[in-house]
């Protein structure tokens, strides 16, 4: 945020609305905390997936799947500003590049960083890698538990939500798609 001195005046008025007492021991740095917090759960907006992945694109003639899974990850819903977490699995098949493994997880973190919606994310997760490295095809499948439906409203803590995005040959090619999806669920057992 660039006006700290605001949010934090706002995140003051919040607990005042709350019926909280803003200068009490426990809340005096309350805002000050808030707004560093928030700073934090939405790098991704200052950050480009050409920063996340700098210079771990590396030439080299590999034509099998490379399947990445269970890349822990922490966002906020858009729509309550509420954490939702769980795991991404990022499949692709090279064409003459490949991405250095733990440039999935920075990718990931990009998107997750920001307040977000699971489905447009596991979308700009697929979409960027794509543009990185022109693979053949891309899969990312997106598992995870949101506090929106969790702590409020209909309040189901086991459900989770999956989304998938699948893009070349992941997606035109049922074998590639059977072998990536077979491979997630395989691991799970």
């Amino acid at each position: 945020m660039k006006n700290k001195e605001q949010a934090e005046s706002l995140i003051r008025s919040l607990l005042e609305h709350l019926g909280e007492d803003p200068d009490r021991e426990g809340l005096a740095r309350t805002p000050k905390r808030v707004i560093k917090a928030y700073d934090e759960l939405t790098s991704g907006m200052n950050m480009t997936v050409q920063d996340a992945v700098g210079t771990g694109v590396f030439e080299e003639q590999c034509s099998e799947m490379i399947l990445v899974r269970d890349i822990e990850f922490y966002s906020l819903c858009e729509h309550h500003m509420l954490p939702f977490y769980g795991r991404v699995h990022i499949g692709y098949i090279p064409r003459d590049k490949i991405l250095g493994l733990s440039k999935l997880a920075r990718i990931t973190d990009v998107f997750a960083r920001r307040l977000q919606v699971q489905e447009r994310m596991t979308q700009e997760i697929a979409n960027a890698v794509q543009e990185i490295i022109q693979p053949l095809g891309v899969g990312v499948v997106v598992d995870a538990a949101h506090f929106c439906m969790m702590m409020r409203g209909v309040q189901k803590q086991n459900s989770t939500t999956m989304t998938s995005c699948l893009l070349g040959g992941f997606r035109n090619d049922p074998s590639t798609r059977s072998e990536f999806l077979g491979l997630i669920q395989n691991l799970r057992s």
